[in-house]
């Protein structure tokens, strides 16, 4: 089961947080800095999985991948394959970059002109997030799928936000 997914900036500063299993606010804080303290003392050169036993409790594995000035972190158990969450990694990150046009952090932070609003982005974000993995488990894999669920998503989204006039001449509609 995938227990987590953290996207933090190389300064230790989460960007996405999205937890599988209960966590309170106090035990999400600790462990993400704890995450960061071992990403940031890691050598280039090194593997990309931890063993997390001691991070995040017993039988928990990490991997990770640096893109630009972002860390994408999975943890997850043992029950998972770990070659196929650094697949599952590059999915996320192949739909966010088609979603936003090569994204980064300064777009997801600083650039908000195709949003009318941060809750909207970040509304998109964990909405692709959810098209991949929902409750610890693996959904979508392909990217040009998660990428058709969003925008079929979006468009519902919008469709219901639209006022819908009714002529008056339909007889019986203010009685419903």
């Amino acid at each position: 089961m995938i227990r987590g997914v953290i996207v933090m900036n190389d300064q230790g500063k989460p960007r996405l947080v999205k937890f599988y299993d209960y966590q309170t606010v106090e035990k999400q804080q600790e462990l993400i800095r704890r995450i960061y303290g071992v990403l940031c003392n890691r050598a280039e050169n090194v593997s990309n999985f931890i063993q997390a036993d001691s991070i995040c409790g017993p039988d928990t594995q990490l991997v990770y991948k640096t893109y630009a000035t972002l860390y994408f972190v999975f943890i997850f158990d043992s029950s998972e394959n770990e070659l196929a969450m650094l697949d599952l990694m590059q999915v996320f990150v192949e739909t966010l970059d088609k979603c936003f046009s090569n994204v980064c952090e300064l777009d997801i932070v600083f650039n908000f002109n195709k949003y009318s609003s941060v809750q909207q982005l970040i509304w998109q974000v964990y909405t692709i997030l959810d098209e991949i993995i929902l409750g610890g488990q693996v959904l979508e894999t392909s990217s040009a799928e998660v990428v058709k669920a969003v925008a079929e998503i979006s468009k519902l989204e919008k469709a219901s936000n639209t006022t819908m006039l009714v002529p008056k001449s339909i007889p019986g509609w203010q009685s419903r």
